[in-house]
């Protein structure tokens, strides 16, 4: 595995900020990190790049140890903080030719990379301009471009969309994508269409606790034991006949006339419903499954 968190744990004088988490990170995947504000997010990440040391546990990065290895890590690692640390007064290809440098490149190496990272990143008209005269959304290709120009095997990502406009968020997803396929990719975010855009898989994690580690399909298809129904009608019905009707756990009122119907996760309740309301002449107009979307499961899962 590129990256294996083991019983991580940081405490700050009182407070547990990670709390015993374990999980890993294969090459070629991509994981979307997730959790509310103050879970732990930005904790992990920092130990795993060697910025904070851990209380207890161990992050191997490439079978490296963050603590006793740090700068094999370093080497390995690709690093964009939520807040985006660039030297403003610098030129775009100024300024990646001096984080190459930090890296050890030189020379013919140093400049081919840099261009590289150029092209890639989407760099090619602003490379000549200084950072601060850059829009958000190109500074965040800058700090991209940073991440990658040593050729890291593991890029860790911390919020890298965050105030984007929606033209720059799909540019970025698309490139995180691209890097995504031959290395290894962690990276935060508050936005659920992201995970479901661009994510192999799924860490959530909520006051410090992991709270679920899974493929984005399975979560969404395991997180609860029951299904939910959406049954719409010509006219209102009595709520309370609907909860009679068998295998119903719950049944509420939507909207208008539509209601929402709670039955177990094995049960496909849709023929009871269809034969009890030609039986009792409910006029039937739409009935099907309602999926669970990401931002359910999370709620649920943070709550």
């Amino acid at each position: 595995m590129s990256v294996e968190v083991k019983n991580l744990t940081k405490i700050f004088g009182s407070q547990r900020a990670v709390d015993d988490i374990s999980f890993s990170v294969g090459q070629g995947q991509i994981l979307g990190f997730l959790g509310p504000n103050g879970a732990g997010k930005s904790t992990t990440m920092k130990i795993a790049t060697c910025y904070l040391p851990p209380t207890t546990g161990t992050v191997l990065v490439n079978g490296y140890d963050a603590v006793q290895d740090s700068i094999a890590v370093r080497r390995s690692v690709g690093y964009l903080p939520e807040h985006n640390p660039l030297y403003l007064d610098m030129y775009v290809h100024e300024y990646l030719q001096f984080v190459a440098s930090v890296y050890g490149l030189k020379g013919r190496r140093a400049k081919g990379r840099v261009q590289e990272m150029v092209e890639l990143c989407g760099l090619t008209l602003e490379q000549g301009k200084k950072i601060g005269a850059l829009s958000k959304g190109y500074r965040q290709r800058v700090g991209l471009a940073q991440a990658l120009v040593h050729d890291p095997q593991v890029l860790i990502l911390d919020e890298p969309t965050t105030g984007l406009d929606p033209n720059q968020i799909v540019e970025i997803r698309a490139l995180i994508k691209r890097i995504g396929q031959d290395k290894t990719v962690i990276f935060s975010t508050h936005i659920m269409q992201e995970v479901t855009a661009i994510c192999d898989r799924v860490v959530i994690i909520n006051r410090g606790k992991l709270v679920a580690d899974s493929d984005v399909a399975s979560l969404q298809a395991g997180a609860r034991n029951e299904k939910t129904t959406l049954v719409e009608f010509e006219q209102p019905i009595p709520v309370e006949a609907l909860e009679q009707v068998p295998g119903v756990l719950s049944a509420t009122l939507a909207e208008g006339t539509t209601y929402r119907v709670v039955s177990r996760k094995d049960t496909d309740i849709r023929a009871t419903l269809f034969r009890v309301a030609a039986e009792r002449q409910w006029p039937l107009v739409g009935l099907r499954h309602e999926e669970n979307s990401l931002e359910k499961i999370f709620q649920q899962l943070t709550k």
